[in-house]
């Protein structure tokens, strides 16, 4: 089986949301602004719970914000 991975697409749904920050997307959320450029970076899977609470700041369903597929190497 492939190395998968998740990724996300935070970044361009703060951007689509009014150039939202990442410490607006937190407090929103009920994390830090650490933790979310840690998700937004995929160095860190947020939790199920952590994960649905950002789709629904955007008003997405949870695969339009997360993905998970193929390891692709930078």
């Amino acid at each position: 089986m492939a190395d998968r991975q998740l990724t996300n697409h935070i970044r361009t749904l703060r951007f689509m949301a009014g150039e939202m920050t990442q410490a607006e997307l937190g407090e929103r959320v009920g994390v830090t602004r650490q933790t979310i450029a840690a998700v937004e970076a995929g160095k860190y899977s947020p939790s199920l719970e952590c994960a649905f609470r950002i789709a629904e700041v955007f008003g997405k369903p949870l695969e339009d914000v997360f993905s998970w597929g193929p390891h692709t190497r930078a």
